[in-house]
């Protein structure tokens, strides 16, 4: 299945180039030989240029390497880091071994964890991310308005077609013309219509700035916060631990033209924004971003979730020549080894549903489920849109379960440095 998928993906790119040709130049071939209404010269400079440019846009949104974190980098408040390991929490990258950065999430298809990461979109093969943005945004503006200028242009040559329809055949245009045009008509009218919804989308998120994964994880925590309310504010983690839910507002809204010029780029230059060879942003950007101020500066995002613990923390028993790590419980206690697989609870609603057992001894049903039975917990929890974190193209088992504790022996260097300086 992984591998069906993985070539179906493939074909995604060729696809969309495939889609721009027939539209941008098989067009252009109906039009010269369309004798009713044939092509003026105004119209093939604007098509043409139009399918330069988003030529251009969609190479770069390909093509442009959407970032990595650097090895090296630390997060630079040591009380967040402190009061992240208070709560619970840590931007702790199992997979990489390294720190995250906020709004950073590792993406399964690039193997790495990607700054500002907004989705993996297929049709371009690569992360829409901090760097990548503005390329996509700019390959988004060019499509849907290039494809609404043939959109004109496709009804006004069908308009001609319906106005003489009266008239005998041999005066009109081929039934192989006919056919052409209604394909035509009908393949940009649908693409252009789904590109302008995905456009709006793209634009409302820029103008708040989040990012799609952000808008799950704000719609997971109004859930929380909607569940807490009937157990007086607070839920239960793994282990019977009680976890306050509390509103946290979103903290990177910071005004619609800040949000919009942090997207693109992080200049005032608005006609650089729709320039195709603008420049990627900085390479030294992307690790570090404003703030509101709505939130407590040591609160981080996003908020905390209990089921985001990992269980295997508290039960796995790691061998002696594992590095040891630093939880609030015991300073050297040991943390599972980073392939060890994460036990999942069950869903909410079928923890909250279970009752005592029948034998009178008021214990309720184990809340992990079991390997074979492959339940996927409150990983698998999906917003209104039927969207789950896998389908942004993150890892789900490193990126559900980011609570992972710090080496000691990071944290041990970091106390040094701090030291030092």
């Amino acid at each position: 299945m992984a591998a069906s998928s993985f070539r179906i993906s493939q074909l995604a790119t060729p696809s969309v180039c495939l889609l721009i040709s027939v539209l941008a130049y098989g067009s252009q071939y109906f039009f010269l030989h369309f004798e009713p209404a044939p092509l003026r010269n105004s119209e093939l400079w604007r098509i043409n240029i139009f399918a330069l440019c988003i030529w251009i846009c969609y190479y770069r949104t390909c093509t442009v390497d959407p970032g990595r974190i650097p090895k090296d980098w630390k997060p630079l408040n040591s009380k967040q880091l402190e009061a992240d390991r208070a709560s619970g929490r840590q931007r702790w990258c199992r997979k990489c071994e390294a720190f995250k950065p906020p709004r950073a999430h590792h993406c399964r298809n690039c193997q790495r964890c990607i700054p500002r990461m907004d989705h993996h979109c297929p049709w371009t093969s690569n992360c829409v991310s901090h760097f990548t943005l503005p390329h996509f945004m700019r390959f988004l503006f060019y499509t849907v308005t290039g494809m609404s200028y043939l959109e004109t242009l496709l009804y006004e040559r069908a308009s001609i077609i319906w106005s003489s329809r009266n008239l005998p055949s041999y005066l009109g245009p081929s039934a192989l013309q006919m056919g052409f045009l209604l394909v035509l008509l009908l393949l940009n009218s649908f693409t252009v219509f789904m590109l302008f919804l995905l456009f709006v989308r793209t634009i409302w998120s820029l103008g708040i700035n989040t990012t799609a994964i952000e808008e799950w994880e704000i719609e997971r925590h109004q859930t929380l916060l909607r569940r807490a309310r009937h157990f007086g504010g607070y839920l239960t983690g793994p282990g019977g631990v009680r976890v306050r839910i509390k509103k946290q507002e979103f903290p990177y809204d910071i005004g619609i033209f800040s949000n919009i010029k942090a997207g693109m780029g992080g200049s005032w230059n608005i006609l650089g924004w729709f320039f195709p060879l603008a420049r990627t942003p900085d390479r030294r950007t992307g690790l570090e971003f404003e703030v509101n101020g709505f939130e407590d500066p040591h609160v981080s995002w996003p908020p905390p979730d209990p089921d985001r613990i990992p269980v295997a923390a508290r039960n796995y028993q790691a061998p002696s020549t594992d590095a040891f790590t630093h939880t609030e419980g015991s300073l050297l206690s040991q943390s599972p080894a980073a392939d060890q697989k994460v036990r999942r609870r069950k869903r909410f609603h079928d923890r909250i549903t279970e009752q005592p057992d029948s034998s009178g001894s008021g214990e309720s049903t184990p809340e992990y489920s079991s390997d074979e039975e492959e339940q996927d917990g409150e990983e698998g929890w999906k917003n209104s849109e039927g969207e789950r974190l896998r389908d942004f193209g993150v890892e789900e088992d490193i990126e559900f379960y980011d609570e992972e504790d710090i080496p000691l022996a990071i944290l041990m260097q970091r106390r040094a440095e701090k030291q030092y300086y």
